[in-house]
């Protein structure tokens, strides 16, 4: 459930900063491509697409995406993505095999450039 919870917050936050962070739509540019996230298992799958600089989701696999990361299990897709060391998880992950890449590993690169526009912007402590 968390896992599935986190690929639907993944989506608000994307579609969010499509629509008011000039740094995401410049990385975005003029990408018009289809990606999932998914676990091997066939649990739990969303996809995103990019179109107009603009990204959307839904729930349920994709048709034809341009790349998929499918993760071994919830737990294991959920504990991956909250890793301190992304990177470092992935790369564990994929020589584990405990992480499948389908389709262009370098629109994965990509994507994951694309996560660190993600970051919710912390409060501002109020004087007292």
């Amino acid at each position: 459930m968390k896992f599935r919870f986190l690929l639907w917050m993944l989506g608000r936050l994307m579609s969010k900063a499509s629509r008011t962070n000039p740094d995401f739509q410049k990385q975005l540019g003029d990408k018009a491509l289809t990606f999932q996230l998914h676990t091997l298992d066939g649990k739990v799958a969303r996809h995103y697409v990019v179109k107009d600089q603009r990204v959307t989701h839904q729930a349920g696999p994709a048709s034809e995406p341009a790349f998929a990361i499918g993760f071994k299990d919830s737990a294991y897709g959920f504990a991956t993505m909250n890793a301190k060391n992304k990177q470092l998880a992935f790369m564990q992950g994929i020589q584990d095999k405990n992480i499948q890449i389908q389709g262009n590993p370098a629109l994965v690169m990509w994507f994951q450039g694309l996560t660190k526009y993600l970051k919710p912007r912390k409060r501002k402590p109020k004087a007292a």
